[in-house]
């Protein structure tokens, strides 16, 4: 981009404009996964709908590719394309929690912490991912999952309205009562369908939870794996729990002399009355399977649970993942699951199973663009290290790991879990039968395919 159309862009809007020459361009370009490296033309740091709609009509005049952040977590860089102008939400981090109504209204910028902080105020709180620094828009419109889905669904399932900048630089509001088709395909479809600058969500009655993580020997995963996939659909509603295979990390709550081991281990949130996480109470069973290295159980603030892991799988990091939707854990899974379980190559390294049965079953098949109602758990393969060197290594790693389970898994994964790399075969088996609908959606609202960084739903 020439230093005209820079400056052009500048007049547009009221936020900052970033290019290659500017201070601070490689701090802007820098996202969550540091794996990506690549040089947009410019970030228009949009502050509110109104550049947004500037930023939108300016690179289709000029014919200027364009790609969107929010948060900035997506895992393979779809935010960033080299020469490409990238329009970034993040300035417009605001939450306004109407009580009565049991309501938040979103920015597009916000990442989840925003969110959770504003409704703890009220002891409030919607499902949305597992780590506050998580960007709100990404996390929703793929669907979004966390540790309030068995008792309150998706993301997606508690969107109910949102303001959308469109391909052509317009500006509409949806609903279920207006422009009812764009709403089903942003609950699900990705970021296909335009610009979202805010969201509307509805909100719950959660303030304190009950947090427990229970971890076992690696060499028990069978008889965990067998265990879990048999309690956790059993369990109440209010009880959540992802599985995880991982090295303990070298500090409080666990011991140090369980440091760096490689095991197999749950994170629990049960809701209602948090309490009941103790020994005595839902989670007496985690003693079935195996005796378990160490278990923990106590209270916390929702907030805190959500910044649990924020610390340790900070912004910077190499990350490589790949994951897929699954109905059931197959004997021939567990087996896979113990063989990269003994062949993480980092100490970040990791694999989860999240649960998307409970309430996120109670939806039908066809009510949102999210295609896998069907599916128990929602698995995702992290290959993790702050060494670029191991760049390769942890790559190979989680490829390898999922060429051996994706034969036992639904065919589809998490639209947010997906690589850059995967190919249209796997974004169609992805959206399943409403793949079809999604394409002429886009067809009405973006002909031109316009909006095509992302998981690309190309228009009929």
């Amino acid at each position: 981009m020439d230093s005209a159309t820079l400056d052009a862009l500048r007049e547009a809007l009221r936020g900052p404009v970033v290019g290659p020459r500017d201070p601070g361009y490689d701090e802007t370009r820098a996202i969550y996964n540091a794996m990506i490296d690549r040089r947009p033309a410019a970030f228009a740091r949009c502050v509110d709908a109104a550049d947004v709609m500037r930023t939108v009509t300016f690179a289709r005049e000029r014919d200027l590719p364009l790609a969107v952040r929010g948060g900035g977590h997506s895992g393979p860089g779809l935010c960033l394309v080299d020469g490409a102008l990238t329009l970034d939400l993040s300035l417009m981090r605001w939450v306004r929690v109407d009580p009565v109504t049991r309501a938040a209204r979103v920015g597009g910028g916000s990442v989840l912490g925003d969110l959770d902080h504003a409704g703890h105020g009220f002891g409030l709180a919607t499902p949305a991912g597992i780590m506050s620094t998580t960007g709100a828009g990404g996390l929703t419109l793929g669907g979004g999952h966390g540790y309030l889905t068995r008792r309150y669904g998706l993301t997606a399932d508690n969107l109910i309205g949102a303001d959308v900048v469109l391909a052509d630089g317009t500006f509409v509001t949806v609903s279920e009562e207006e422009r009812p088709d764009l709403f089903w395909a942003l609950r699900g479809g990705g970021g296909n369908f335009g610009v979202v600058t805010s969201f509307t969500y509805r909100l719950h009655p959660v303030h304190t939870v009950g947090v427990a993580i229970t971890v076992w020997p690696l060499e028990n995963t069978r008889e965990v794996l067998e265990w879990y996939r048999a309690f956790l659909p059993d369990a109440p509603r209010d009880v959540y729990g992802f599985f995880a295979l991982l090295s303990v990390p070298p500090g409080p709550p666990f011991p140090e002399e369980i440091h760096g081991r490689k095991v197999c281990g749950v994170v629990w949130c049960r809701t209602g009355d948090p309490e009941r996480t103790a020994a005595d109470g839902d989670l007496a069973a985690v003693n079935d399977p195996a005796p378990p290295l160490f278990h923990f159980a106590a209270p916390m603030p929702y907030p805190a649970l959500q910044t649990m892991f924020d610390g340790l799988i900070p912004a910077g990091l190499q990350w490589y993942w790949r994951g897929d939707f699954f109905d059931r854990i197959a004997d021939g899974a567990i087996d896979v699951h113990r063989q990269y379980g003994e062949s993480m190559p980092t100490a970040l390294s990791t694999m989860h199973l999240y649960p998307v049965d409970g309430a996120a079953h109670d939806v039908a098949p066809g009510d949102t663009a999210w295609a896998y109602r069907d599916a128990v758990w929602s698995g995702v393969i992290a290959g993790i290290d702050p060494d670029p060197a191991n760049a390769d290594r942890v790559r190979e790693w989680a490829a390898g790991y999922w060429d051996a389970l994706h034969p036992f898994s639904m065919g589809g994964s998490y639209v947010n879990f997906m690589g850059a790399d995967e190919g249209q075969d796997r974004v169609r088996a992805t959206y399943r039968d409403h793949y079809g609908r999604l394409r002429e959606i886009k067809r009405r609202y973006d002909p031109d395919n316009f909006l095509r960084a992302n998981q690309n739903i190309p228009p009929a």
